[in-house]
């Protein structure tokens, strides 16, 4: 009997630690692992107790909507783990790696750090046996979480479904340094909005694919560099308690791809290892030829940081999976609708190396491109040659997209004050750069064919290596100089996007952005006057005028966000203590008084104005067709086009923009440093002259003037009440509404128009309502351009 007992152990044991049965799959690699049909485990050997690696968390399929963000091949953020057995359980635990004590070898001073800050144990296991120093765990729960947070990010009453949900097994690989597993996950529930019914086939039921990552940390042998906020890098920031009190607890270094050279004592040298980039073998041509042309300009940079043959960019292999992090690639997203394009990285949280480079760029926006390529050029006329030149055009923008994209996932961050100073880097967004040739629209130069000179600067400073015995903070500076010295910057995402710095912008041209307005603003009545039946292919409902229409009519938009930052802005640099850069500088009070003028001209009504000849062209959309609140101007007629609410949109842009509270407070401010500094009372004088107080028109144009007005009124009245507005700066708008109160009475009792009587009557009524209650006005709500900008959705 003992032996027989004895014998159905040993089987048993054999069953467990030799899985050759037909139910179940072994697999060999970073961590070895089994999965069991029958039993439905995946069981985990776990020979690397309290031994950290990397855990990535990533969505193998996508939603499919650029709204939800829920996008094939999202990356989340990268996390140092370990296994750590406690009694009869084994925790999967997250070290705190934001605080350290890593300038010295006292144990008790490193424990006194980790002690005081809390770590993270995502998880814990029931050991399912013990064998030979290993550990045996299920995965399979740790896998079937929802670690995309799905749930939440679904508009709706979304639970993930068990019962739906499985392991899924082409997914799950394993490799010397990495252990890769993928789950098919359903989260079920009654949607809210239309987004998500858009998008599924049965809107109650969601599936898509979370994918898991175990990877081996990279050696000790990574050299870390400095960041300095000059050079352009992302990176990472800590604490470490151990530094001497005469420093900065703070510690920050950059985020880059290991780079090393065989021949460390050469200038050229090429590198132990290359950079190769992949692109998705799912991508189209010629598309796919433009994202290798395009990603590969980069040898150039690396090429002046002494490396030869150290970056390339080659198609996917076939059969590789994307998310597998021995790949940096180049994936092709693909949505219901255009959106943004982004470049990831998997990074070790301790020192910054990026392991793997992962962009994502979004389909449809290359036919974004052509389709504003359309709009400028009418293309579909007699010489069959246009279409070919805004095919060129969506294809030069698509190189410097995967050019862009790479740099991401090469360190660097966005650098937009590069479109002021000569295209200097390809990490600025670009807004194509159309010319006027013999009264003609040109596209020959609208998007660059090379990375910038600041590119160069910024890779050499993040990758070239120096001799034995340089002082490496010293030539890291010296790099810095080289491009200050030539009239280049580096300023970032904060400064283009707070209305601050107006030489730093995204998706404008030229040094001076009032004067580009200007200049584009001739490139966009040249393209209104063209724009007719030979703007779509034959074929085509002439209700479709109106969805190339939106990007030819608001072609202007992102200068004219350009130009009011002159106006109330700040020139400034990230300067640092020794390095000859200047810190702030006043824009010039004529520069901002000629901006205001070109603002102005742009809320003309012969700005705003659409050719009657156009109107008559664009019907309602046909059955089959619709309207998109994403893509068409917001219309107050119902199904027609609204010539009066596409104006609205561009008096709001540029009125919204020039009433900001803060731009209002800074030009109080500035005005009273320095009395030659335009104040905020000359500035709003100069838009109630242009606006309310000019002679008005009748007609088409009276009506564009009236718009005008209103925009404007609204504009004033939301400055003179916003809680963010400061008690100076409501004093100088509630003066100016109440010189318009008066002078809107005397044009009211003076007009004989019946139109233009009521328009002032309303006004005063408005003000009348306002200035009894401030706190309880209700501003109707403002029309704004559709979201559109040339790369993506706001």
């Amino acid at each position: 009997m003992h032996r027989l007992i004895i014998f159905f152990i040993v089987i048993g044991a054999g069953l467990f630690l030799f899985p050759d049965s037909l139910s179940s799959q072994q697999f060999t690699g970073f961590f070895n692992f089994t999965y069991d049909e029958n039993e439905d485990k995946l069981l985990l050997e776990i020979d690397k107790l309290d031994k950290e690696f990397l855990y990535v968390s990533s969505l193998a399929s996508g939603v499919g909507s650029n709204d939800l963000g829920l996008d094939r091949g999202k990356l989340n953020r990268s996390k140092v783990v370990k296994f750590i057995k406690a009694g009869n359980k084994i925790l999967f635990i997250q070290p705190n790696y934001m605080f350290r004590a890593g300038g010295t070898t006292n144990e008790d001073e490193i424990k006194a750090v980790e002690d005081a800050f809390a770590q993270s144990v995502l998880w814990g296991f029931k050991i399912e046996n013990e064998e030979q120093g290993s550990y045996f765990i299920d995965l399979k729960p740790f896998l079937m979480q929802d670690a995309a947070n799905v749930e939440s990010i679904l508009p709706g009453n979304y639970k993930l479904d068990d019962t739906r949900s499985a392991l899924f097994l082409p997914g799950i690989k394993n490799f010397p340094k990495n252990s890769e597993f993928e789950t098919l996950l359903t989260f079920t529930g009654n949607p809210s909005g239309r987004l998500v019914r858009s998008v599924t086939p049965t809107a109650g039921a969601v599936t898509l694919r979370q994918h898991h990552s175990f990877i081996e940390l990279p050696d000790e042998n990574y050299k870390l560099r400095e960041f300095d906020p000059r050079a352009g890098y992302f990176g990472i920031t800590y604490q470490d308690y151990s530094t001497p009190i005469d420093q900065s607890i703070i510690k920050r270094f950059i985020s880059r791809h290991r780079l090393e050279k065989k021949n460390p004592d050469s200038n050229m040298s090429e590198p132990v290892e290359p950079i190769i980039y992949y692109v998705d073998r799912g991508v189209p041509e010629p598309i796919k030829s433009a994202l290798i042309e395009g990603a590969g300009w980069w040898n150039q940079a690396f090429e002046a940081a002494g490396y030869k043959n150290a970056f390339f960019v080659k198609e996917m292999p076939e059969g590789a999976d994307m998310l597998d992090v021995r790949y940096n690639v180049i994936q092709w997203v693909h949505r219901s609708t255009r959106g943004w394009s982004y470049g990831s990285t998997v990074t070790d949280p301790r020192t910054g190396e990026i392991i793997k480079g992962h962009v994502s760029l979004g389909s449809l926006r290359v036919r974004q491109d052509f389709m504003i390529a359309q709009g400028l050029l009418s293309p579909y006329g007699d010489d069959t040659t246009e279409v070919e030149r805004a095919k060129e055009m969506a294809l030069a923008r698509i190189r410097q997209l995967s050019a862009h994209e790479v740099g991401h996932t090469l360190g660097l961050s966005h650098a937009y004050s590069s479109s002021s100073e000569g295209r200097t880097s390809v990490m600025d967004y670009p807004h194509p750069l159309v010319q006027l040739k013999n009264g003609k629209i040109n596209l020959s130069e609208a998007y660059d064919d090379k990375i910038g000179k600041w590119d160069i600067i910024s890779i050499r400073y993040g990758y070239q290596d120096f001799p034995k015995g340089t002082n490496e903070k010293e030539a890291l500076n010296a790099i810095l100089k080289t491009g200050f010295d030539e009239g280049m910057s580096f300023l970032s995402d904060a400064t283009a996007a707070g209305g601050v710095h107006p030489y730093t912008n995204q998706w404008d041209n030229a040094a001076k952005p009032h004067t580009e307005l200007k200049r584009v603003m001739e490139i966009r009545k040249t393209a209104l006057d063209n724009f007719g039946e030979n703007t779509i292919p034959a074929g085509d409902p002439y209700a479709t005028l109106e969805n190339v229409l939106v990007p030819v009519y608001f072609f202007h938009r992102y200068q004219i966000e350009a130009a009011a930052k002159i106006v109330g802005g700040l020139n400034y640099r990230y300067a640092v203590k020794g390095d000859g850069q200047f810190i702030t500088q006043l824009i010039p009070p004529e520069e901002q008084e000629e901006a205001l003028g070109v603002l102005l001209e742009v809320v003309s009504p012969e700005a705003l104005a659409i050719p009657e000849k156009l109107l008559e062209m664009i019907p309602p959309q046909p059955m089959g067709y619709s309207r998109s609140t994403s893509e068409n101007i917001i219309t107050k007629t119902g199904v027609t086009f609204d010539p009066f609410s596409a104006a609205a949109a561009v008096n709001n842009m540029v009125f919204g923009r020039l009433t900001d509270s803060r731009r209002a407070q800074r030009l109080f401010e500035y005005h009273n440093r320095d009395a030659n500094q335009p104040g905020l009372e000359m500035i709003l004088n100069r838009m109630l002259d242009a606006t309310w107080r000019s002679k008005k028109q009748t007609g088409y144009p009276g009506a564009l003037s009236m718009v005008a007005d209103n925009s404007l009124l609204m504009h004033l009245l939301n400055l003179a009440s916003n809680k963010e507005t400061s008690d100076e700066v409501k004093a100088i708008a509630w003066i100016k509404i109440q010189d318009l109160n008066q002078y809107a009475a005397q044009e009211y009792i003076n007009s004989s128009d019946s139109e233009i009587k009521a328009h002032y009557g309303y006004a005063i009524h408005q003000i009348k309502q306002f200035m009894e209650n401030p706190e309880k006005f209700r501003q109707p709500d403002k029309i704004l351009p559709p979201q559109g900008p040339p790369i993506g959705m706001e």
